[in-house]
């Protein structure tokens, strides 16, 4: 395959890891009322937790990197938001800023369903739980 398919297919990937991050902060908004994409978003949010407090590769970073060295381009070090934040967003961003950012919102998400399956549960199972 030519460089420049793979250069192509390393952009395909950037966009998809791009729109997997904002699905992941702001994926919330579009569960209400769908039980399975809520149940997808909690594992992604579970999954973006991990990859920022573990050593644990994102797939999607590795694959990106793989593609840009097939197209001959100096593969990143580091992990994507870091990255791509540090280029675009906010320049000399520390990674541990970035990472406990990442993390609170993951967090906040999580509370958000939390707080929606405590309103849920009936109001006699409270009760009986808190006795």
């Amino acid at each position: 395959m030519a460089p420049n398919h793979y250069s192509a297919l390393a952009t395909v990937v950037l966009f998809l890891h791009a729109l997997f991050i904002v699905w992941v902060a702001f994926g919330a908004v579009f569960t209400r009322s769908r039980p399975i994409l809520r149940w997808l978003h909690i594992v992604s949010l579970i999954w973006g937790i991990l990859t920022e407090l573990t050593l644990w590769p994102c797939p999607l970073t590795l694959l990106e990197n793989w593609l840009e060295q097939k197209a001959g381009v100096e593969r990143y070090q580091g992990g994507f938001l870091f990255h791509y934040m540090d280029k675009l967003v906010y320049p000399d961003i520390s990674a541990t800023a970035l990472t406990v950012v990442g993390v609170l919102v993951c967090a906040f998400n999580l509370a958000i369903y939390a707080r929606g399956a405590w309103r849920v549960r009936p109001h006699n199972q409270r009760r009986t739980r808190a006795l």
